[in-house]
């Protein structure tokens, strides 16, 4: 009979500590970059988007203040990451309802070089929570992509602009021949 009053103190003292831990919830917030890749010559790329709360992702806290607290990313060596703009930009918290858009953040990689892959990725992410010391929970994420091409040799720009020059020439050259005609 004794073992059996134990085993039922053992259950209920289970049961308690499973019903007193704090139920798992989604933090989510609506993040889209506007053109997640970019591709080109330069060397410094600048992704803007949108960071949304909507009504439908305050169902997951029940309505409550989301707060911006922080970021994470991870980029592609050599390339590197500038999230200033979203540190001193975005909002510091959002209601349902709100929306923030800018520049988000920058990347800045080598120039082109023949031989290496020259394409980076990476990911952002935005921290925080239901409190304005919560830098745990990843309210969301966006990947990324860089494609760095080539650019062209100025001799090439030079051979490009004469040639559109001659073809202007040649075409009021000839216009002015089928007027006369």
């Amino acid at each position: 009979m004794k073992r059996y009053r134990n085993l039922l103190k053992f259950s209920l003292a289970v049961v308690g500590l499973l019903l007193a831990g704090s139920a798992a919830k989604a933090d989510t917030l609506t993040f889209t970059l506007d053109q997640a890749f970019q591709s080109g010559p330069s060397d410094l790329f600048v992704f803007t988007g949108t960071i949304a709360y909507t009504n439908t992702d305050s169902l997951n806290d029940g309505g409550l203040t989301e707060y911006l607290n922080a970021d994470s990313f991870s980029v592609d060596v050599p390339a590197t990451l500038d999230d200033s703009s979203f540190l001193l930009n975005a909002p510091l918290f959002m209601n349902p309802g709100d929306s923030f858009s800018g520049v988000i953040f920058t990347v800045t990689t080598p120039p082109y070089m023949d031989g290496l892959p020259n394409f980076y990725t990476g990911s952002f992410s935005i921290v925080g929570g239901n409190s304005s010391l919560d830098d745990t929970d990843v309210l969301a994420t966006e990947n990324f992509d860089i494609q760095v091409t080539p650019e062209p040799p100025s001799w090439e720009l030079l051979a490009m602009a004469l040639l559109g020059l001659l073809g202007v020439i040649g075409w009021k050259s000839y216009c002015r021949q089928a007027l006369a005609a």
